[in-house]
């Protein structure tokens, strides 16, 4: 056996699991067969055994499948998937049902099927320390769990209980488990783990899993109780509303939860295998692991960012205006200990942005979820002030003030002489270009953009922009700001929009574009829902609003003028600003755009009856298809062109920051691996077809086919 070690020793069986040549123990094929070599050595010296005890060599307990091998999975492989997993599941139901006690050491992390190979112990031990956790994540992931997870949990929570867990992938710590009864037993360090097992072991000569008993009953109730049945009367179209038909593992999960509540454990666990198999194989899943697991874990683990062998600790940064966004980074940063300046014009205004964190904390402290202490210390470290001098000797200055470009060379100018020896600047915009903005400064090498999305206390995604001058020392220092802000990171290279906005453009354009055409506004809103964006294009128009897309239309065409050229418009564009312009509908924060917003309360808003005499055309052809291929195709389309003219350089940025910056479909991986899942050909002849119907904004020339096919992925 190569990954677990097996010792028999004064009739306690040692299972320590140690794969080779990985910091984590993996479901990997290894030891799959090394568990089944493993059964077998306990069933032969099953007379010596009186208790067995699982372990685990590595710094957490078990990390789940092996999901490289996953991603290597074809559809012809789901009827070896199911065998597979069936054994594994054989193996685990003769450990549970020797009838000697099976106990679970747990050091580290279980998570997915590490906690399915914890819960074939009818004992766990765990290390009482909240950065350990438990659970079962696999539905971030686009699957479920399958080796018993679902069927075990169930039954030891109920119906009702283990939905957070399985549906919502909801983990918890060693504490959280124990008040669940998940976990038995909590010692102070793995030391401790090994005697607790012994004794219990002792203590309990015979043993058997709670739904081996001849007197289990399901908590709460199986599927034929009358109320358990109303709840999942419901329960499926409440999950189709959130997942839009378009994420299988919730849906496979839940059929698998209350199908397995009706029959024997035996055939549950059957049950369990066959949805695991189907789905394994499936798109969505590879998609989702991807980008999610893989992608992710790239840019955490700093593949992004450039070599500079220091590492920069943010002890104490200035925020130069103190609006929502600016409110929104000072809370970010006073969150994680660091010491905030958070200057703007007045002191009152500045005042106002610090209420923001005040207006974040105060809920949580009413729930109990914050202790009053914590959060005064959390506002203290927010030094609301008019003056630049409190700027002295910042490590970082962010200016978060008006997208205007003078207005930031101003800021730029007065606070970077304050900046300590080895500081930076940064701006915070979302769309002018870093390398312009740096002509302001005296140090452009030092100057970088980071920019924020909004609601910066709940987006996780941070956009580092390199300027044409802007040193790898700069961006790497950036990188490791924004993960201490426990954010995500991602590097592009300057251009008008960088990535995310500028593709974020093209969607809610392409939106307002079909609004021109004569579709209904009802329809174009469907069309982006069903695509599995967040929200129709027309509404994030409004909550963006119009009247800075016509700022930003503007700035382009002055800046085209300044270099001698002209600004072609596309069609949504001149929508938008025919909206603002001819009809003073500016957006929700001026009290309607494409919505109306009524203020009375419990009325919802609803779509500004006037598009329809407006704009709409009776007769127009529309296909719903065509309409959701048009936003999904015309975001990756400019993805793509992004990386042909090295904006991105990778494609783990270009699927992460897609997802958590724009909110691409979780389901596609990504607006890249939109691109590559479906296969590159079929891609290119798709776009080819949306090109001659709908215009340029859709044609893949050959440089950009030529970047597409260098990136892309293989293995």
């Amino acid at each position: 056996m190569q990954t677990i070690r097996y010792e028999l020793a004064g009739g306690i069986a040692t299972l320590t699991l140690d794969e080779p040549g990985s910091p984590v123990n993996t479901m990997c094929e290894q030891w799959q067969q090394d568990l089944g070599a493993a059964v077998q050595q306990v069933l032969a010296d099953r007379g010596a055994i009186r208790g067995i005890v699982l372990a685990s060599a590595k710094s957490t307990f078990f990390a789940g499948a092996d999901l490289k091998a996953t991603m290597r999975l074809q559809p012809q492989d789901g009827q070896r998937v199911f065998r597979e997993i069936e054994q594994v599941k054989k193996n685990f139901r003769t450990l549970e049902t020797l009838g000697v006690p099976v106990v679970a050491c747990l050091n580290g992390s279980a998570l997915g099927g590490g906690w399915e190979v914890a819960l074939v112990a009818h004992h766990r031990v765990a290390v009482d320390s909240p950065k350990i956790q438990f659970g079962l994540p696999e539905i971030t992931l686009g699957l479920i769990p399958g080796a018993s997870g679902i069927t075990k949990m169930t039954r030891l929570l109920g119906l009702m209980g283990a939905q957070p867990s399985i549906l919502e992938s909801r983990l918890f710590s060693p504490r959280e488990a124990l008040e669940l009864g998940l976990v038995h037993e909590l010692v102070p360090d793995a030391a401790a783990l090994r005697p607790a097992a012994l004794a219990w072991i002792e203590q309990h000569p015979q043993a058997q899993q709670p739904w081996d008993a001849k007197d289990y009953r399901m908590p709460g109730g199986t599927p034929s109780n009358p109320k358990i049945a109303g709840m999942l009367a419901v329960a499926p179209a409440a999950l189709k509303q959130k997942t839009r038909g378009l994420y299988p593992a919730p849906e496979y999960a839940l059929a698998a939860m209350v199908e397995g509540a009706q029959v024997d454990f035996d055939t549950a666990l059957r049950i369990e295998s066959r949805y695991l198999a189907k789905l394994i194989v499936s798109p969505v899943a590879k998609n989702m692991i991807n980008t999610f697991f893989f992608n992710l874990n790239a840019i955490k683990a700093g593949q992004s960012r450039p070599r500079w062998e220091g590492r920069f600790v943010p002890r104490k940064v200035g925020i130069l205006g103190a609006g929502m966004m600016g409110g929104g980074i000072a809370y970010a940063q006073a969150s994680r200990g660091i010491a905030t300046v958070l200057r703007d014009v007045s002191l009152v205004k500045a005042e106002a942005g610090k209420a923001y964190s005040l207006k974040i904390t105060q809920p949580r402290v009413a729930k109990g979820r914050m202790g009053a202490e914590e959060q005064q210390a959390l506002l203290a470290r927010i030094t609301p002030t008019e003056s630049l001098k409190d700027l002295q000797d910042c490590d970082l200055v962010i200016e978060a003030v008006y997208e205007n470009r003078e207005l930031k060379a101003r800021v730029t100018k007065e606070a970077e002489p304050l900046l300590a020896p080895d500081g930076f600047f940064a701006s915070n915009t979302s769309t002018l270009p870093i390398t312009g903005l740096a002509r302001a400064s005296a140090r452009p090498q030092k100057f970088v953009g980071i920019h924020f999305f909004s609601p910066v206390d709940r987006m996780k995604l941070v956009e580092i922009i390199r300027g044409q001058a802007t040193d790898d020392e700069t961006v790497a220092r950036a990188y490791d700001y924004v993960q201490a802000l426990g954010k995500i990171p991602i590097v592009v290279n300057d251009a008008r929009g960088f990535f995310t906005s500028r593709v974020f453009g093209t969607f809610v354009m392409e939106g307002a574009a079909m609004v021109g055409e004569g579709i209904p506004a009802p329809v174009v809103e469907q069309a982006g829902i069903q695509a599995g964006m967040p929200v129709g294009p027309l509404a994030v128009l409004d909550e963006t609003a119009l009247s800075l897309s016509v700022h930003v239309l503007d700035q382009t065409r002055a800046d085209y003028r300044a270099d001698g050229k002209t600004y072609i418009a596309s069609a949504g564009e001149l929508l938008v600003e025919r909206m603002v312009k001819e009809f003073d509908r500016n957006g929700r924060a001026a009290g309607g755009g494409f919505y109306e917003y009524p203020q009375e309360p419990g009325v919802r808003k609803f779509l500004w009856p006037e598009l329809k005499n407006l704009f709409e055309q009776p007769g127009t052809a529309w296909d719903l298809q065509d309409l959701k291929d048009r936003l999904l195709y015309r975001q990756s389309v400019e993805t793509a062109r992004c990386l042909a003219e090295g904006v991105l350089t990778s494609v783990h940025d270009a699927n992460v920051g897609s997802i958590f910056g724009i909110g691409f479909p979780g389901w596609t991986g990504g607006a890249l691996q939109f691109i590559y899942g479906m296969g590159l050909n079929a891609f290119l002849a798709r776009a080819g077809e949306l090109a001659a119907k709908h215009g340029p904004g859709f044609v893949v020339g050959p440089e950009v086919a030529d970047a597409l096919r260098r990136f892309e992925p293989h293995g």
